[in-house]
């Protein structure tokens, strides 16, 4: 059973950097591209970055490009992504997900992820 569980989240000022870590169990970490989406209130889960198998490739959400990274640790199950100067609307609850496919066309859709974790609440005050 492939079980993913994000921590890291918590309440941070506009302009500071949070850090969250998503630790994957129960299959080869290293067959999955591993994505990260956010959900405020309201609003439909959205893709905020997603790293390859090998890391070899990144990619970003317009809206969080040169402020997110995105990382992964395939010896740890890990995968991190580094937020740095936080504003007001990256508050979401975020979610990690593994995505087996290698066609990164799937990769931006939130609907064709294999497994997600539980979710871990960003919230940044102005």
């Amino acid at each position: 059973q492939v079980q993913l569980i994000e921590s890291g989240g918590g309440l941070a000022q506009a302009g500071a950097s949070l850090s969250l870590s998503c630790v994957v169990t129960g299959h080869t970490f290293s067959s999955y591209a591993m994505g990260w989406f956010r959900q405020a209130p309201g609003k439909e889960r959205e893709f905020v970055a997603i790293i390859s198998r090998t890391s070899a490739i990144t990619y970003y959400a317009i809206s969080v490009k040169g402020r997110f990274t995105i990382s992964r640790d395939n010896a740890r199950n890990t995968v991190y992504l580094q937020m740095n100067n936080l504003k007001p609307e990256d508050t979401a609850v975020y979610y990690c997900g593994a995505q087996e496919s290698t066609d990164s066309d799937t990769w931006v859709r939130w609907d064709l992820y294999n497994y997600w974790g539980q979710g871990t609440q960003v919230t940044v005050s102005s």
